[in-house]
């Protein structure tokens, strides 16, 4: 998992994401070479990117998705959910509307803020 170090209320909720019993790495994506793991870095900034072990790219909530299925069995039906067809519109919506809005949530501050895309 790959997340914004520069935006408080990405590095906030990174600390929470080991409490929900994942199998994940974390890291931000100013700390490790973005070209060598295959993720764009200007998506990287607006959606945070998973790299799957095979070196498969998710980003945004199907990265999310991603990092619960790693975990126990209830996240691993909420991933599945979450990248279902009737769910998945509204995740990427909700996502996007987070991630939109992210300098105004806990933890958020000026520096968190995105354009719009």
């Amino acid at each position: 998992m790959l997340n914004d170090g520069d935006c408080g209320f990405c590095m906030r909720t990174a600390a929470l994401v080991p409490r929900l019993g994942v199998d994940i790495d974390a890291s931000t994506i100013q700390e490790v070479d973005l070209q060598r793991l295959g993720v764009d870095a200007e998506r990287a900034v607006v959606e945070m990117p998973y790299v799957h072990p095979d070196g498969r790219v998710d980003y945004g909530h199907r990265a999310f998705a991603a990092i619960l299925a790693t975990g126990p069995l209830h996240w691993r039906v909420v991933s599945r959910v979450m990248t279902s067809r009737p769910v998945d519109p509204v995740a990427r919506r909700a996502y996007h509307w987070i991630a939109a809005n992210r300098s105004r949530l806990p933890g958020g501050t000026p520096s968190c803020s995105i354009e719009p895309r």
